[in-house]
């Protein structure tokens, strides 16, 4: 898919203070520029500051082993009793043994952790006291757009309040955790993130948040990532209620059906999902066919034999990336799916319960 990238072959860097800190023509160099200028116009960045950033913490956590680190996040939601509810990153409160939050004009306030959920890297903190003049965020309604105009808000490298402007560059990035898994659906922006930017919200004109800042790229020049409000408006509620969230599970290890795997496999287009590997006791145990051998192609070891995954419950499957935004999206534990797949050359449909996925120390697949 053209707005598919996979960011596995740069260097990840989840913006937390705890963490170490182009190619193209000049056309496009130009009409990205415009792109910019054109989104810069629609937004008037000196009200939108104004409006949120009293709504943005500073995030700071202790560990047992005495080390600090900081991050950024919102305020989700306020309760009655003078409490509120703040979401951040999971990564910038997953060793934390105390968390703390600054508010805008200086408060602090201690934080409990109320959930966690490391697929998604969203957390969940309870904070009571919350200063009278701060408001909840919302989430946007509506999926970004490439093009449209964001600001990036939060507390990059400790410099408390802090605004950087710019646009979304792109929609369903694929973003590869520490942990081995990746994060499907992520927004691309041009916005700068920075370390201490992790949880904090990235916004819209309007001044709705439209994504959670998660993580930067060492040595990549204006390359942001965000988790997006949908996936927000899904998980945090579990993480309110529950202190976790279920994601679905198949129990495959699989690859992309590049043309050289299509071409080892005898298929006619590069496109689906190669499945190399069945998990045992899983939920596609005995029900799909991971590949058995592999074949020399052009000097390259190619797995053969497995199913190809081409669809979902008659939506097309082209790539991975497809196949882990339905299953993170539109799918619980639980619920069975229908699965294309090419088998021997022919293609058949099959059924599959979903799982509930493993936790990460346990993970060993990718889906």
């Amino acid at each position: 898919m053209s707005n598919r990238l996979l960011v596995s072959a740069l260097v990840l860097v989840l913006v937390v203070g705890s963490v170490p800190a182009s190619f193209g023509t000049a056309a496009t160099a130009q009409d990205a520029t415009a792109q910019d200028a054109t989104a810069q116009d629609a937004c008037n960045f000196t009200r939108l500051y104004d409006r949120t950033m009293d709504s943005v913490v500073s995030v700071r956590v202790g560990t047992r082993g005495g080390e600090f680190g900081q991050g950024s996040g919102f305020v989700y939601r306020l309760g009655a009793n003078g409490s509120g509810l703040v979401v951040t990153n999971n990564h910038v409160v997953a060793n934390a043994s105390t968390v703390a939050v600054q508010f805008d004009r200086g408060e602090w306030r201690a934080a409990r952790i109320v959930g966690t959920d490391p697929y998604s890297d969203l957390a969940v903190l309870r904070v009571r006291r919350v200063p009278s003049y701060v408001d909840a965020l919302s989430l946007a309604n509506e999926t970004a757009e490439p093009g449209e105009g964001v600001a990036a808000l939060g507390s990059p490298l400790g410099l408390q309040g802090s605004i950087t402007e710019g646009i979304v560059s792109g929609v369903n990035r694929s973003l590869p955790s520490q942990q081995g898994f990746s994060i499907p659906n992520v927004i691309q922006t041009d916005a700068a993130i920075n370390p201490g930017n992790s949880g904090g919200p990235l916004v819209d004109c309007n001044g709705e948040v439209v994504g959670v800042n998660t993580a930067g790229i060492r040595g990549g020049e204006n390359l942001g990532f965000a988790i997006p409000a949908g996936v927000v408006r899904r998980v945090v509620p579990a993480l309110v209620e529950n202190g976790t969230y279920r994601h679905s599970y198949l129990g495959i290890s699989s690859g992309d059906v590049s043309p050289i795997v299509a071409r080892a496999n005898g298929l006619n287009q590069a496109q689906g999902v190669l499945v190399t590997r069945v998990v045992p006791g899983s939920p596609a145990s005995g029900v799909l066919q991971g590949s058995e051998r592999t074949e020399t192609v052009r000097g390259v070891s190619v797995p053969v034999g497995g199913d190809i995954i081409v669809g979902i419950d008659g939506q097309r499957i082209r790539s991975g990336e497809d196949l882990s935004s339905y299953l993170s999206t539109e799918t619980r534990p639980g619920e069975t799916v229908r699965l294309t797949v090419i088998r021997d050359g022919e293609r058949r449909t099959v059924n599959v319960t979903l799982g509930a996925r493993p936790q990460p120390s346990r993970e060993k697949i990718s889906r």
